[in-house]
């Protein structure tokens, strides 16, 4: 499926995501500014030799996930915030994806859970293990913590630029048949609530990956739409853009682009019930034993 070269590859990225999530993580404190957090996450991605897979988001409390900080954000972490740090770096395409919960109140069990989730999924994975029975631990480890597994998130596929491909990995037991093959590369994604267990699209995005290739005639979308394209249809964020552009010039191409379905858009994902989300995330090789890409 892979050579060797390009699991290497995959490897490697994984390590750098891995360092930079744990760097991120050491920086998120009561008092911290998600800005500079941020930025000083996408400093080290690059430091240490890596591309952005995506936009480093960090997600608070009941929001899962897609959330990147602002251009001109002012969110600063205050105690009780839950925050999810998601890192994504690739090594000439080929992507290593993980994420992890920072717990600034009293949420230990919670966090725990997605965390224990994707653990006791890893130990059970390797070549023929069904997607219904990688769900099936997921769902009976968030379970036993008295919380729900968020059942519209999942796993997922990772390839060469391709970061959520198939198979999508379950977070609950849907009796899918559906076998892992050795040398496949996947993203073990539990996420954890006290409240429903279901997400829903809300609020302004600003995260877009481009899915269309269209002629533009405006100047102004056409300068934006190159700068887009040379991130290979991976996810990208407003504040990428306006670092090299007029903000009001971004917005409007992005407007421009969204309506004639070039991009897309990737809007915040809170919890039905408003309650709050853990998640955990590691990379991982399809191997017996399995190689986990993202642990050093």
């Amino acid at each position: 499926m892979y050579s060797k070269e390009e699991l290497d590859k995959f490897k490697k990225a994984g390590q750098i995501a891995a360092q930079a999530r744990d760097y991120g993580a050491s920086l998120i404190k009561i008092g911290a500014s998600m800005l500079e957090v941020t930025e000083k996450i996408e400093a080290k991605i690059k430091e240490l030799g890596g591309e952005f897979a995506f936009p480093p988001q960090i997600s608070l409390n009941d929001i899962a996930a897609h959330y990147s900080a602002e251009p001109d954000d002012k969110i600063i972490f205050k105690k009780g915030d839950l925050a999810k740090l998601d890192v994504g770096v690739h090594i000439d395409g080929f992507i290593g994806d993980t994420a992890v919960t920072i717990d600034l109140g009293e949420n230990k069990d919670l966090v725990n859970a997605s965390r224990e989730a994707v653990e006791n999924a890893i130990s059970i994975i390797k070549p023929g293990i069904t997607l219904g029975k990688i769900g099936r631990v997921i769902q009976d480890t968030i379970q036993k913590y008295g919380f729900s597994p968020v059942k519209n998130l999942s796993g997922h596929g990772v390839g060469e630029y391709v970061f959520h491909g198939r198979p999508s990995i379950p977070n609950f037991d849907t009796g899918d048949s559906t076998i892992l093959e050795k040398g496949q590369v996947i993203a073990i994604e539990p996420f954890a609530t006290p409240g429903h267990g279901m997400i829903y699209e809300s609020g302004n995005a600003n995260i877009f990956s481009q899915i269309n290739q269209k002629p533009v005639r405006n100047i102004i979308t056409r300068q934006i739409l190159q700068e887009i394209r040379t991130y290979n249809s991976l996810p990208f964020t407003t504040r990428w853009l306006t670092k090299k552009f007029n903000p009001f010039k971004v917005n409007f191409a992005l407007r421009e682009l969204l309506q004639k379905e070039i991009i897309t858009s990737y809007p915040p994902l809170p919890e039905r019930t408003h309650a709050l989300v853990s998640q955990a995330e590691h990379t991982l090789i399809v191997d017996d034993p399995v190689i986990v890409t993202t642990k050093i």
